[in-house]
C-alpha cells in the first residue's frame, strides 16, 4: 500500500471495497497506459496566497483620463461592435471555440477578487489561483478535502450531474465545482465538463491497467493535467501567438518572463494580453446544428442550468474530424459584441456606473488601475515597431501619453496578424506566461519527462488535441 506520507493523502477507497493489489512484475508485464511518473501533489496545498508582479517594471504606467477610457468602451464607442456602429464582425479562420478554451486556461492561472479601484498596488495583490496549468478548477483540494467534488461509490472520479451532460448541482441550480466562474456561460460548464470526463476515463483506463486504489486519483490527475498541458503548448497556444515563436520559446526559453524560485502571473498578462478573447467573442452562436444562434448574454448565461434548451454540440466550436467545420471565432480587431458591451446585472452585480457594465470598461479601467505601461512602451521595450496613430484609432489629444495595453494588443492583432492572432507584443507577452509557468512548475510534463508522449487514443497518433478530447468524452 502505498505510504500516505509519500503522497500527501490517504488512501482513496470507498468503504467496504475491495483494495486491488498488483504485483511488481504483474506491472512491468502490463504497463499501466497512462500512469506518469511524476512526483504525488499535495492535494491539501494553499489555493490562496499566490502573488502577482509585473514583467516590465522599469516602465512607467499610462496616465489617462477616466473619462477618455469610458468613451472608448460604452455604447457607441470604438469597442463597440454592433453591427449599427462598427459593421458586422468578419470571421477569422479559428474556429470558436479557441478564445473560450482560453477562458478556461484563465481560470486556472488566475483569479483577482480586488476592486477596480484598488489594483495599483501589486505587493498587496494575491491570487486565488496558484500560478500553474494544472487543472486547479477541476480538482480544487481533493477527495479528501472536498469529497462533495466527487462520486461518493468511485471517489476517484469527478461528480457530473446523473446523465454525465452537466454539472452537478444542488437543490437551488448552484454548480458544485471548484471555481464558480466555470459555470459562466454554457460553453465554460461544458468545457469543464469535458476535461471532468478526460480525467473519468484516464481513472477508468488505470484501473484497467492494474493501478492501485490508493494511487489511482493522483495517477489520473497526472495524466489528465499533463494532457491538458499538451494541448495548451501544442494546439491551442501556436494558434494563439504562432508556431515560430512557440518554437522558440520551447527550445531557448522566456526572454523576458523569469519567475525563478516563487513563480507569479505578471499584470501586463492577467490585465492586458491574456484578455486577448474577449475581442473574440461571437454576436451569437448556434449550439446544436441547425438549431437557431443565441447571444452569450443573457441567453447563454450559466450560474445554474442552462436556460435554452438545447443539448451543446461541441463540435460546433472546435472543428473535428468526421464533422462539418465549427463555427469561427471572428477577427480581432479592438471591438467587443453588443452582449459584452452591456452585460447582465447577473454577472456585473448592481453598478453604480453604467459604464461599469460593458466589459471592454473594465477591461481598460483594470489596466489603468494596475498602472500597466502603454502598449507603445512595451513594443520598444522589447525591440519592435510600435503601431501608429492611425492604426490604434484613438484620439491623439486624449492619448498622447500612450495606447491602454489592452485594446493597443487587440489593435496590433488586426494590424500585425490580420486579425488572425496575437501580434509581436501581445504574442511574446502570453507566449513567455504559458511556457515560463509550465517551465517553473516542479511537477510539469516538460520538466519530469520531457521525452514524455501523450498515451491517449488520437487521431495523429503521438500528439493530442481539443479534438480528440472531444472524440474520447463526446
Amino acid at each position: 500500500m502505498t505510504d500516505i506520507a509519500a503522497t500527501g493523502r490517504p488512501d482513496i477507497v470507498r468503504p467496504g471495497a475491495e483494495l486491488r493489489t498488483v504485483s511488481a512484475q504483474n506491472l512491468r508485464a502490463h504497463p499501466a497506459r497512462d500512469h506518469c511518473l511524476a512526483p504525488s501533489r499535495a492535494v491539501d496545498r494553499p489555493a490562496f496566497g499566490a502573488r502577482y508582479g509585473r514583467l516590465f517594471p522599469d516602465l512607467p504606467g499610462l496616465v489617462v483620463e477616466p473619462d477618455a477610457l469610458f468613451s472608448l468602451g460604452v455604447e457607441g464607442g470604438v469597442c463597440d461592435a454592433s453591427p449599427t456602429v462598427g459593421g458586422p464582425q468578419v470571421d477569422a479562420e479559428g474556429a470558436a471555440g479557441w478564445p473560450m478554451f482560453g477562458q478556461f486556461v484563465a481560470h486556472d492561472l488566475t483569479a483577482d477578487r480586488s476592486p477596480l479601484t484598488m489594483h495599483a498596488d501589486v505587493e498587496g495583490l494575491r491570487n486565488a489561483r496558484s500560478p500553474s496549468i494544472d487543472l486547479e478548477p477541476l480538482y480544487s483540494s481533493g477527495p479528501v478535502a472536498q469529497p462533495y467534488l466527487y462520486q461518493r461509490e468511485d471517489p476517484a472520479k469527478l461528480l457530473l450531474s446523473p446523465d454525465g451532460r452537466d454539472l452537478a448541482r444542488n437543490s437551488e441550480g448552484t454548480a458544485l465545482i471548484g471555481d464558480p466562474r466555470n459555470d459562466v456561460h454554457v460553453f465554460m460548464t461544458q468545457l469543464h465538463v469535458l476535461f471532468a470526463k478526460l480525467h473519468n476515463l484516464l481513472v477508468a483506463r488505470l484501473r484497467e491497467d492494474g493501478v492501485r486504489e490508493s494511487e489511482l486519483f493522483d495517477a489520473a490527475r497526472r495524466a489528465a493535467t499533463w494532457h491538458y498541458q499538451w494541448i495548451v503548448l501544442r494546439d491551442f497556444l501556436p494558434r494563439l501567438v504562432g508556431t515560430d515563436l512557440v518554437a522558440e520559446l520551447l527550445s531557448d526559453g522566456p526572454r523576458y518572463f523569469q519567475p525563478k524560485d516563487e513563480p507569479f502571473v505578471p499584470l501586463e498578462f492577467a490585465d492586458a494580453a491574456y484578455r486577448y478573447g474577449h475581442g473574440q467573442i461571437r454576436q451569437s452562436y448556434q449550439l446544436s446544428r441547425g438549431g437557431p444562434e443565441y447571444p452569450l448574454f443573457p441567453d447563454l448565461m450559466g450560474l445554474g442550468p442552462c436556460r435554452v434548451d438545447s443539448d451543446v454540440d461541441l463540435t460546433l466550436s472546435f472543428d473535428v474530424p468526421g464533422h462539418e467545420p465549427a463555427q469561427r471565432a471572428p477577427r480581432i480587431d479592438g471591438r467587443l459584441p453588443a452582449s459584452l458591451i452591456a452585460l447582465p446585472e447577473a454577472i456585473t452585480g448592481a453598478v453604480e456606473v453604467r459604464a461599469h457594465r460593458s466589459l471592454a470598461v473594465r477591461d481598460l479601467e483594470r489596466g489603468g488601475a494596475a498602472g500597466l505601461p502603454s502598449g507603445e512602451a512595451v513594443a520598444e521595450a522589447i525591440g519592435v515597431d510600435p503601431l501608429s496613430p492611425d492604426e490604434t484609432g484613438l484620439d491623439p489629444a486624449a492619448f498622447s501619453a500612450g495606447t491602454p495595453l489592452w485594446l493597443y494588443i487587440l489593435k496590433e492583432a488586426q494590424h500585425r496578424a490580420g486579425g488572425e492572432r496575437l501580434g509581436p507584443v501581445g504574442g511574446r507577452i502570453v507566449g513567455e506566461v504559458l511556457v515560463g509557468l509550465i517551465n517553473a512548475d516542479a511537477t510539469a510534463q516538460r520538466v519530469v519527462d520531457p521525452d514524455w508522449r501523450p498515451t491517449l487514443p488520437s487521431a495523429q497518433p503521438g500528439t493530442f488535441t481539443m479534438a480528440d478530447v472531444i472524440a474520447l468524452t463526446g
